[in-house]
């Protein structure tokens, strides 16, 4: 193995001044192989649509979506810049079909039909939503000003936050996760082709999404089986489509083949030109100036994001999903405890306090939340502010 593994290392060297970051990590367990610039920001580009698909697929979980309902084009989307399908203002689309939309074409008007239906009609209110949801499952260095990835400066990402929500999506949505290997859908008699090349030519790619902006330039995920393992390489800033396709094949590779050598897990910092000249948006935390250097020590700190990004955020409910379906998609949590007894205490504590009825939530990793359902979103900020009067943390999710 110890050739063909050199043989990689070759290949990537050759391409490295073509690319600005990536990365190769174990879907499974969360172990990062092999990472290059993984912390430096990036604009996601059309990566951006992996959190509009993960709040697409958490609304059908708990009932505020169904694959059959009908989405409304506003005049906004319809206006949405190329790439996109062309739907008409006050045409309708299907949710399965808008989610194969983003999924295979990277359709950036169906995207705003999605963040708008799912949000008030608004998509700036989604994208801090997209946001908030980045925060909670562990993107530290990431910021979304939309819901496409069409160009803003203050839209930032690193190739580290894109793994852990792909990941994310894996762990928490397995049952739609077919859509990220669909490699062609027909739509209105037109049928649009996946610009992820691997699915056809690399053996047992499953996913993920490409992107691609001027400022961006061209970024990839990419996962695939072998064997009993299942790899995610990263790329973003390639300076071509043959570029990121070579170089996120040749990270698998390289992937599979350190797991075959048992081979210890590689940091690698190089110098590229930040994307931005000025200082990113306060919810974009900037990344330290890299120093080359490799070691192991940052996978560490990954694999405990990734336990938290795959095992808090998407608890099985038990009653919650009913009532979100009867009274709307958003709650109050207010805090999460080692013990069940301590969280029954805080169930006490917001009644008392705030009046309202609280449930006990294990998350299946040793905590319980604290949780109110079945709220909208005016009554859950009143509730917030109510708590912080009365000295309860909280925050609102949805």
């Amino acid at each position: 193995m110890f050739p063909f593994f050199f043989t990689c290392l070759l290949s990537l060297n050759a391409y490295a001044a073509q690319y600005r970051a990536a990365l190769v990590a174990d879907m499974d367990t969360g172990r990062v192989l092999y990472q290059e610039n993984a912390t430096a920001l990036n604009y996601p580009a059309s990566l951006t649509k992996i959190m509009t698909l993960y709040l697409t697929f958490d609304a059908l979980e708990h009932g505020r979506l169904a694959l059959d309902d009908y989405l409304i084009v506003s005049k906004s989307a319809a206006n949405a810049e190329p790439v996109k399908l062309g739907l008409s203002a006050g045409s309708k689309i299907r949710v399965e079909d808008a989610i194969k939309a983003l999924a295979v074409y990277s359709a950036n008007d169906v995207a705003r039909v999605l963040a708008e239906n799912l949000k008030g009609g608004q998509e700036e209110s989604f994208a801090d939503l997209m946001t908030r949801v980045a925060r909670e499952i562990g993107l530290t260095n990431t910021n979304f000003e939309n819901s496409s990835g069409l160009p803003n400066d203050d839209h930032l990402s690193t190739a580290r936050d894109i793994a852990l929500l792909s990941m994310a999506v894996y762990k928490h949505f397995p049952q739609y996760w077919h859509f990220f290997g669909i490699k062609s859908w027909t739509y209105n008699g037109k049928t649009y082709t996946n610009g992820n090349r691997l699915l056809s030519s690399f053996n047992g790619c499953d996913g993920m999404k490409t992107g691609y902006t001027k400022k961006s330039k061209y970024s990839l995920v990419a996962t695939a089986h072998r064997g009993d393992n299942h790899l995610m390489s990263v790329v973003l800033g390639a300076e071509n489509k043959d570029v990121r396709a070579n170089i996120a094949a040749q990270m698998l590779n390289r992937g599979f083949a350190m797991l075959a050598n048992n081979s210890a897990p590689i940091v690698k910092n190089t110098y590229v030109p930040p994307v931005v000249e000025t200082a990113p948006a306060p919810t974009a935390t900037p990344t330290p100036a890299p120093t080359p250097a490799v070691n192991a020590t940052a996978s560490a700190t990954f694999a405990g994001a990734y336990n938290a990004a795959t095992a808090n955020a998407m608890p099985k409910y038990t009653g919650a999903s009913v009532a979100k379906k009867t009274h709307g998609g958003t709650g109050v949590q207010f805090g999460a405890f080692s013990s069940e007894s301590a969280a029954q205490s805080q169930v006490a504590n917001v009644k008392n306090k705030l009046g309202a009825n609280a449930i006990v939530e294990p998350t299946g990793t040793g905590l319980y939340r604290v949780r109110v359902y079945g709220l909208g979103e005016a009554e859950a900020q009143k509730l917030k502010s109510s708590a912080t009067a009365n000295g309860i943390d909280s925050y609102v999710f949805h």
